[in-house]
Protein backbone atom coordinates (compact mmCIF):
# COMPACT_ATOMS: atom_id res chain seq x y z
CA UNK A 1 0.00 0.00 0.00
CA UNK A 2 0.94 3.38 -0.76
CA UNK A 3 0.15 5.42 3.08
CA UNK A 4 0.52 9.08 1.92
CA UNK A 5 0.78 11.70 5.48
CA UNK A 6 0.22 15.48 4.15
CA UNK A 7 1.77 17.53 6.92
CA UNK A 8 0.07 21.15 5.98
CA UNK A 9 -0.88 24.38 7.12
CA UNK A 10 -4.08 24.53 9.39
CA UNK A 11 -6.25 26.18 5.95
CA UNK A 12 -4.02 25.29 3.21
CA UNK A 13 -6.44 22.59 1.74
CA UNK A 14 -10.35 22.56 1.97
CA UNK A 15 -12.71 19.42 1.95
CA UNK A 16 -12.92 19.29 -1.45
CA UNK A 17 -8.70 19.89 -2.28
CA UNK A 18 -8.51 16.80 0.26
CA UNK A 19 -10.74 14.46 -1.53
CA UNK A 20 -10.31 15.57 -5.16
CA UNK A 21 -5.75 15.29 -4.54
CA UNK A 22 -6.72 11.79 -2.39
CA UNK A 23 -8.81 10.72 -5.17
CA UNK A 24 -5.33 12.12 -7.98
CA UNK A 25 -3.14 10.16 -5.34
CA UNK A 26 -4.90 7.09 -6.01
CA UNK A 27 -5.42 7.38 -9.63
CA UNK A 28 -1.76 7.25 -9.98
CA UNK A 29 -1.77 3.90 -8.05
CA UNK A 30 -4.22 2.67 -9.99
CA UNK A 31 -2.59 3.04 -13.34
CA UNK A 32 0.11 0.37 -12.23
CA UNK A 33 -2.52 -1.27 -11.69
CA UNK A 34 -2.25 -1.98 -7.91
CA UNK A 35 -5.73 -1.97 -6.14
CA UNK A 36 -7.51 1.23 -5.41
CA UNK A 37 -7.87 0.03 -1.55
CA UNK A 38 -3.97 0.16 -1.28
CA UNK A 39 -4.23 4.10 -1.31
CA UNK A 40 -4.21 5.95 1.98
CA UNK A 41 -3.97 9.38 2.64
CA UNK A 42 -4.26 11.13 5.93
CA UNK A 43 -4.18 15.14 6.08
CA UNK A 44 -2.66 16.25 9.21
CA UNK A 45 -3.04 19.75 10.00
CA UNK A 46 0.00 22.07 11.45
CA UNK A 47 -1.01 24.73 13.74
CA UNK A 48 0.53 27.74 12.31
CA UNK A 49 3.98 29.17 14.06
CA UNK A 50 4.76 24.83 14.78
CA UNK A 51 7.05 24.45 11.64
CA UNK A 52 10.51 25.23 10.89
CA UNK A 53 12.45 24.60 8.02
CA UNK A 54 16.25 24.95 8.20
CA UNK A 55 15.75 26.86 11.75
CA UNK A 56 13.23 28.94 10.13
CA UNK A 57 9.41 29.53 10.98
CA UNK A 58 7.79 28.50 7.62
CA UNK A 59 4.06 28.57 7.48
CA UNK A 60 3.56 27.72 3.86
CA UNK A 61 5.67 24.42 4.06
CA UNK A 62 3.55 21.09 3.08
CA UNK A 63 5.54 17.76 3.80
CA UNK A 64 4.50 14.67 2.50
CA UNK A 65 5.76 11.46 3.32
CA UNK A 66 4.86 8.02 1.58
CA UNK A 67 5.53 4.59 2.87
CA UNK A 68 5.01 2.42 -0.39
CA UNK A 69 4.88 -1.52 0.53
CA UNK A 70 3.12 -2.71 -2.56
CA UNK A 71 5.75 -2.01 -4.97
CA UNK A 72 9.09 -1.18 -4.81
CA UNK A 73 10.91 0.86 -7.45
CA UNK A 74 14.10 -1.00 -9.35
CA UNK A 75 16.79 1.52 -10.16
CA UNK A 76 17.23 5.21 -10.30
CA UNK A 77 15.64 6.03 -13.78
CA UNK A 78 12.16 4.47 -12.65
CA UNK A 79 12.62 6.71 -9.16
CA UNK A 80 13.18 9.34 -10.53
CA UNK A 81 10.23 9.34 -12.96
CA UNK A 82 8.44 7.87 -10.35
CA UNK A 83 8.96 11.00 -8.34
CA UNK A 84 8.80 13.14 -11.24
CA UNK A 85 5.13 11.92 -11.66
CA UNK A 86 3.80 12.32 -7.97
CA UNK A 87 5.46 15.64 -8.39
CA UNK A 88 3.35 16.26 -11.04
CA UNK A 89 0.39 14.95 -9.13
CA UNK A 90 0.66 17.64 -6.29
CA UNK A 91 1.88 20.46 -8.01
CA UNK A 92 -1.44 22.27 -8.43
CA UNK A 93 -2.01 21.50 -4.47
CA UNK A 94 1.56 22.81 -3.73
CA UNK A 95 3.43 24.86 -6.50
CA UNK A 96 0.12 26.27 -8.02
CA UNK A 97 -0.74 28.03 -4.75
CA UNK A 98 2.99 29.09 -3.41
CA UNK A 99 3.60 26.55 -0.62
CA UNK A 100 7.00 25.52 -0.10
CA UNK A 101 7.37 21.63 -0.15
CA UNK A 102 8.97 18.22 -0.34
CA UNK A 103 7.59 14.70 -1.03
CA UNK A 104 9.98 11.83 0.45
CA UNK A 105 9.49 7.75 -0.41
CA UNK A 106 9.89 4.98 2.21
CA UNK A 107 9.85 1.47 0.64
CA UNK A 108 8.91 -1.14 3.56
CA UNK A 109 9.52 -4.77 2.72
CA UNK A 110 6.23 -6.50 0.65
CA UNK A 111 6.01 -9.70 3.62
CA UNK A 112 5.72 -7.47 6.07
CA UNK A 113 2.24 -5.84 5.39
CA UNK A 114 -1.24 -7.39 5.42
CA UNK A 115 -4.83 -5.80 5.21
CA UNK A 116 -7.59 -7.16 7.47
CA UNK A 117 -5.84 -10.49 8.25
CA UNK A 118 -4.81 -11.75 4.66
CA UNK A 119 -1.12 -11.06 3.63
CA UNK A 120 -1.40 -9.02 -0.05
CA UNK A 121 -0.99 -11.61 -3.10
CA UNK A 122 1.80 -11.44 -5.34
CA UNK A 123 2.10 -9.34 -8.18
CA UNK A 124 0.47 -9.88 -10.95
CA UNK A 125 -1.48 -13.20 -9.17
CA UNK A 126 -4.99 -14.45 -10.04
CA UNK A 127 -5.89 -13.20 -6.76
CA UNK A 128 -4.23 -9.97 -7.30
CA UNK A 129 -6.44 -8.97 -9.80
CA UNK A 130 -9.56 -10.58 -8.19
CA UNK A 131 -8.94 -8.06 -5.16
CA UNK A 132 -7.91 -4.66 -8.18
CA UNK A 133 -11.67 -5.72 -9.57
CA UNK A 134 -13.72 -6.06 -6.07
CA UNK A 135 -10.82 -3.47 -4.48
CA UNK A 136 -11.02 -5.17 -1.12
CA UNK A 137 -8.78 -7.81 0.44
CA UNK A 138 -10.09 -11.37 0.59
CA UNK A 139 -9.04 -14.66 1.14
CA UNK A 140 -7.06 -16.50 -1.60
CA UNK A 141 -5.96 -20.27 -2.63
CA UNK A 142 -2.95 -21.48 -3.23
CA UNK A 143 -3.50 -22.05 -6.84
CA UNK A 144 -4.46 -17.82 -7.12
CA UNK A 145 -1.07 -17.20 -5.95
CA UNK A 146 -0.22 -17.90 -10.26
CA UNK A 147 0.64 -15.18 -12.42
CA UNK A 148 -2.22 -14.45 -13.85
CA UNK A 149 -2.45 -15.00 -18.34
CA UNK A 150 -0.22 -17.44 -19.58
CA UNK A 151 3.16 -18.32 -18.26
CA UNK A 152 5.93 -20.73 -20.06
CA UNK A 153 7.40 -23.17 -17.70
CA UNK A 154 11.25 -23.68 -19.00
CA UNK A 155 13.39 -27.35 -19.17
CA UNK A 156 14.84 -28.17 -15.54
CA UNK A 157 18.80 -27.76 -14.95
CA UNK A 158 20.44 -30.53 -12.99
CA UNK A 159 24.00 -31.26 -12.30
Amino acid sequence: MPLWKVYHPSGAFSAEDKQELAEQITNVYAAVPIPRFYAVVIFEEVVKGNCFVGGVRNDKFIRFKVDQIARTLPGPIIREWWMRTLDDVIAPFVKARGFDWEISIDETPFDLWSLQGELPPPFESIAEKRWVAENKASPYTYPEKLPAGHFLLTPGVTG
